[in-house]
């Protein structure tokens, strides 16, 4: 119990710094201490609803968040995440993993080239919102992300949206694909809700400390924050799919 709210305390406070659903975060720490991959996906995306709805109304209260964006890109991801739990449950966990690492490649190499931010006073077409949301909602669920580290590099980086903006946004799209897909993976029978509600609710913590740091630090350190995690990541699945303990 102990070890399971602080790992959603720990979760939480990434996921509010960084913008993401805490799947990137979740997932490796929990298949590090021995749950199967599968398991851990069932769990992040109990974590990711909660914290992802509590952020992202921190983010309104701030004023960084456009809610008519959010949710065209939202109901994208809802669609998308609608198909995750048959994809978890068609497709082996290695396949899996492999999708997993090859979102956090994407991520590293659009963060370790400097991404040039847009106007702040930019806007995207809706339509085109909720095609990126649905794309990434469908992927980004079947292995147990919430799509931010997918939607913020896309938004920043191919569409010169503002990288607070961005984050802001992404979080608010893991409130959509998140409980669509918790309903796919309950209809399945692939979550432990003991479990998965306890690091939920004490990611929420964790959460609101993120957001407060989020919001004062300057975005240059946050890339940086966000490309030194990436890069965990990246060598600690890894290294799991290599070692075949996944």
């Amino acid at each position: 119990m102990l070890i399971a709210v602080l790992i959603g305390i720990f979760v939480g406070f990434c996921s509010g710094f960084l913008g993401v659903g805490g799947g990137t975060i979740l997932v490796p720490i929990l298949v590090f201490l021995g749950f199967p991959f599968k398991t851990a996906v069932g769990i992040s995306v109990t974590q990711m609803m909660l914290s992802s709805l509590f952020g992202s109304y921190l983010n309104y209260k701030k004023g960084v968040l456009k809610i008519g964006e959010g949710i065209a890109l939202g109901i994208g991801g809802a669609v998308g995440g609608l198909m995750s739990g048959w994809i978890t449950a068609l497709l082996p966990s290695p396949v899996l993993v492999v999708i997993f690492l090859t979102l956090v490649v994407i991520a590293i190499l659009r963060f370790w080239f400097q991404i040039p931010e847009g106007e702040e006073s930019r806007q995207l077409p809706q339509w085109l919102l909720f095609l990126i949301g649905a794309g990434v909602g469908a992927v980004a669920i079947s292995v147990g992300v919430g799509g931010a580290i997918l939607i913020t590099p896309i938004l920043t980086g191919f569409l010169k949206y503002p990288l607070k903006k961005s984050v802001s946004l992404s979080l608010m799209f893991v409130v959509f694909s998140s409980i669509s897909g918790f309903i796919s993976h309950m209809v399945v029978g692939s979550i432990d809700y003991e479990k998965g509600f306890i690091i939920g609710l004490a990611s929420l913590i964790g959460t609101y400390l993120g957001v407060k740091l989020y919001h004062w630090i300057h975005p240059t350190h946050h890339k940086k924050v966000l490309l030194v995690w990436y890069i965990a990541v990246l060598f600690a699945m890894g290294y799991k799919l290599i070692t075949g303990a996944v």
